[in-house]
């Protein structure tokens, strides 16, 4: 029985890659307060950063977008995640994560093209639309996380530590796209508003013209049905 679950995860993982990859996004949620716990949580983090990076670069192969774009954004930014793990550098590790926040960018960019090259909507299509989100919400992360490195101070919050940790900046990222402005994180400086605006007119965009085409060819094909 167990083997035959097993198996049927597979198959269900390789027809809809978008789902392992929200699922897997969606655990890194619950996972990362644990990690900060841990005197290796950082490593650990890394390690299931990478991960999720080749989930990325799966997902881009099954979408339209051309996959070797991705190869040179995720090889490039995995290569100085480790070399700012062991020499210490925040520069490096603000390289690593512009690289990461473009790749996650792109491949955001990649499930849209997706959803909207045709008229139907497929159950992939709607695992498609949870991982962009995700996607969106990692990205803006990164960018945040990118731009207090460069200048410190951009982003204030209710803890006396002069950074924001990844969680308070994922979460900062979560609440701007979903418009429901429940995050406690605020920016302070120029370049971290100008980010911040960016993504909340992300969130919104996002709303307006993908998830609403979604619903409104969910809500046509339903009145083409035949009624029984």
């Amino acid at each position: 029985m167990h083997l035959f679950q097993g198996l049927r995860w597979l198959v269900t993982a390789r027809r809809h890659p978008s789902a392992l990859l929200l699922a897997v996004q969606l655990l890194g949620v619950m996972l990362y307060p644990a990690m900060d716990q841990l005197d290796w949580g950082r490593a650990l983090f890394g390690a299931f950063g990478i991960v999720v990076l080749l989930l990325a670069v799966w997902v881009v192969k099954r979408s339209p977008a051309l996959g070797w774009v991705a190869w040179c954004l995720a090889m490039p930014a995995v290569m100085l995640s480790i070399a700012a793990a062991i020499l210490g550098q925040p520069v490096l590790a603000a390289m690593s994560q512009a690289l990461e926040s473009l790749l996650y960018f792109y491949t955001a960019g990649s499930l849209i093209a997706y959803m909207l090259e045709d008229h139907e909507v497929t159950r992939d299509e709607l695992f498609a639309a949870g991982a962009t989100f995700t996607l969106l919400a990692w990205a803006f992360a990164f960018s945040f996380s990118v731009c207090q490195i460069l200048i410190p101070g951009s982003f204030l919050a209710a803890t006396e530590t002069p950074q924001r940790s990844w969680m308070e900046l994922l979460y900062l990222s979560f609440s701007l796209l979903s418009g429901v402005g429940l995050s406690d994180v605020v920016p302070v400086l120029p370049l971290a508003r100008g980010l911040v605006m960016i993504a909340q007119f992300a969130g919104v965009m996002y709303i307006a013209l993908v998830v609403s085409r979604l619903i409104g060819l969910s809500i046509v094909r339903r009145d083409r049905e035949p009624r029984r």
